[in-house]
């Protein structure tokens, strides 16, 4: 039976396999995402705390995607174990640095699929993979804007405040 229904897909092998590999990082973004959102929640930086929780949402809504493509593809959807999520943070600081590292990682990651779509000469699977380039182009964009800030305003007196309050005002804008 499973090469009768190998049969009714076009991905490949190791299409698939990345994908849900791709799958399990964006639900890892969520959950590293929820705990960035819960210290900042305890540590007295709801803005942050709020961009963070829909920063979480995005990444799940990002992870269904790739697993309703899988499916709908007729390939096997795996769904991800999510483990070992850091939960406490040195400083304010660093949630932005960790955050800017994971978008790049991911970045990376789609890269990866793109290549191996190419590889086999995927092209459906190529073109749904559009949509998340430019994404991770403006999640990145944010990513970066975010952590500027610090070095823009600075932490020190009233900066981390200044710097909560200006995250929620970081749009993506197209370039010209």
């Amino acid at each position: 039976m499973k090469d009768l229904v190998r049969l009714k897909t076009s991905l490949k092998e190791e299409v698939e396999h990345i994908l849900n590999e791709q799958v399990k990082l964006e639900a890892l973004s969520s959950s590293r995402y929820l705990a960035m959102a819960a210290w900042c929640d305890r540590n007295g930086f709801d803005n942050s705390a709020n961009f963070f929780y829909e920063q979480a949402e995005e990444e799940r809504t990002h992870m269904l995607k790739f697993f309703k493509y899988i499916a709908d593809m007729g390939g096997r959807a795996v769904s991800p174990e999510v483990t070992n999520i850091k939960l406490e943070f040195d400083s304010f600081r660093e949630i932005f640095e960790l955050a800017l590292e994971h978008e790049v990682q991911v970045s990376q990651a789609i890269h990866r699929i793109v290549d191996a779509c190419r590889k086999h000469q995927d092209y459906t699977t190529e073109n749904f993979l559009q949509w998340f380039l430019t994404e991770q182009m403006e999640e990145e964009y944010i990513a970066r804007r975010a952590l500027e800030l610090f070095d823009v305003i600075g932490e020190e007196g009233v900066g981390r405040f200044m710097i909560d309050q200006q995250v929620t005002k970081i749009n993506y804008e197209k370039p010209a």
